[in-house]
């Protein structure tokens, strides 16, 4: 009797066994139907240089600034007029070519490949940044107040070296006192554009362009053109006045230099540059860091953006001819397109006849730099422009 106990005891456990194995089978097949669900795309990565910050970086003095950009490509300039740039006498060549498209290999219309284009973009977004100096101000300034700072008051800061209070009342202009030497040299070019990037880094703005108080900036044109790219992507404009890449010894240790070659918008034509890359540029740029990475290659303030630019975050300047400095010959600028460009400028005591050759309402000696015959062509209704003469 206990012998066949035990034998059911066996078969009870071999079947308890076997129903429990059956059970973790079934178990997959007993439980709901899964919902497949679209789950989010993920974010397509961006190559950046080992010099360039992906999504966030800490600024050397303080401060955290974070942006997502994308890289460009492009090359291509011509040039004559040789010159010297402040006191470091390195030769220039500044081009003559006039066109009114980007330099862009493999572009179109003047917008680079792969670029988002058409921002968004109002006269409020852009960061216009005038540089001049004290004993300038009359001369010089006063002018691009009366024409074309006065259609964009609000958005134009003027950085000098010396206060001005009866102009600021007078006028109702941005005047920002950089508190820099008042000389023309390298040292205090580079302390006033640090004063500007930061300003415009405060300002939170879409666009920081630069330009000299001898230009005058032809608004509508300067929105087409940035409105061709975004401003979240990295974008640099301007016009070189070298046709070829500038060669600088890079003071990388307090004993020992590397050479350098990189391209450079020229700051007396006017450049843009977006925020995102501006962002960037924060580590290199910001509270002072400006000066100190001038010093390295001992070059101008325009300069030292291209090296940033180009040479640290390996990002490309984008040619354009839109952009005219004093440099070259203004008098080749065909009229029928001068109120298609971006930045106009006059020749100075050495040159007053290097201006645009366009004739309208003021003669040259009432005009001599032709600021106010473009802007009464671009603003005819201005109060103090001359009326034109209704045909019967």
């Amino acid at each position: 009797m206990h012998i066949a106990s035990v034998g059911v005891s066996k078969v009870c456990f071999l079947f308890s066994l076997a129903f429990c194995g059956l059970l973790l089978m079934l178990i997959p097949a007993l439980q709901p139907t899964t919902h497949h669900v679209d789950l989010p795309q993920p974010r397509p990565q961006i190559k950046t240089s080992p010099n360039t910050l992906q999504e966030s970086f800490e600024s050397p003095a303080r401060g955290t600034v974070w942006t997502t950009v994308l890289n460009t490509n492009s090359r291509g300039l011509d040039g004559t007029i040789e010159t010297e740039h402040g006191n470091d006498n390195y030769r220039e060549t500044y081009s003559e070519k006039n066109s009114n498209i980007v330099s862009i290999p493999g572009g179109q219309d003047g917008i680079l490949p792969g670029f988002a284009s058409h921002d968004l973009l109002e006269l409020k977004d852009i960061f216009i940044a005038v540089k001049t100096t004290r004993k300038y101000h009359k001369s010089r300034l006063e002018l691009l107040i009366q024409t074309w700072i006065s259609q964009a008051k609000e958005q134009t800061y003027i950085f000098t070296d010396g206060d001005d209070k009866e102009l600021r009342m007078r006028t109702g202009a941005n005047i920002i006192n950089t508190n820099c030497s008042a000389a023309h040299t390298r040292q205090a070019l580079c302390c006033k554009m640090s004063v500007e990037y930061d300003k415009f880094i405060e300002s939170k703005k879409k666009w920081f362009c630069h330009v000299d108080d001898d230009n005058y900036v032809i608004l509508p044109s300067l929105l087409r053109l940035l409105s061709s790219y975004h401003h979240s992507q990295d974008v640099y404009l301007g016009r070189p006045s070298l046709d070829h890449p500038i060669e600088a010894a890079e003071r990388v240790k307090t004993d020992g230099l590397v050479s350098v070659k990189f391209w450079f918008a020229t700051g007396g034509a006017g450049f843009c540059i977006s925020r995102g890359l501006g962002l960037k540029m924060s580590p290199w740029a910001s509270l002072g860091n400006f000066i100190s990475t001038a010093e390295k290659i001992r070059l101008p303030d325009d300069c030292t953006i291209g090296y940033i630019i180009e040479a640290l975050l390996e990002v490309t300047l984008i040619h354009t001819h839109l952009f005219h400095s004093h440099l070259e010959n203004l008098q080749k600028l065909p009229t029928d397109n001068v109120l298609e460009q971006v930045t106009l400028s006059y020749g100075g005591y050495e040159n007053r006849r290097n201006v645009v050759s366009i004739v309208a309402g003021f003669s040259l000696a009432e005009d001599p730099t032709r600021f106010k015959t473009v802007h009464c062509l671009l603003y005819p209704d201005t109060d103090w422009c001359p009326k034109l003469k209704s045909k019967n």
